[in-house]
């Protein structure tokens, strides 16, 4: 599996959790940090930490082992480093505070839909 088959991987698995407005930014072109940055938000923080914890499960069973986890759920993010990919689950009032998106709006996004 390659960066691009771990970020579906890990879209798919916050799909099935019920995440909401999953976005997968391919930013290798314009980082040297990752390639995909992955977001998703979460409507409250008992089902922000069910992602992380299905994300994780899922892509370990893949081969991909987290390199860092960073905040915690009563902050409202919490981000997953996996070296090549950065994974962000936030609740929809983060996610619209920081507008990441808007930082990365020059390079490709992947909506879930899009996705096979």
């Amino acid at each position: 599996m390659d960066s691009r088959d771990y970020a579906i991987l890990a879209a798919k698995a916050m799909d099935a959790k019920h995440a909401e407005d999953i976005t997968v930014i391919d930013i290798g072109e314009k980082s040297s940090f990752a390639d995909y940055l992955i977001l998703c938000s979460g409507s409250n923080e008992r089902l922000i930490a069910a992602l992380v914890d299905d994300v994780e499960d899922k892509l370990a069973e893949a081969g991909l082992l987290v390199k860092s986890i960073e905040g915690t759920k009563e902050s409202g993010w919490i981000l997953m480093d996996y070296g090549d990919m950065i994974i962000s689950v936030l609740t929809k009032d983060m996610r619209e505070k920081y507008n990441i998106e808007k930082v990365w709006a020059d390079c490709e996004t992947v909506h879930l839909e899009d996705i096979e």
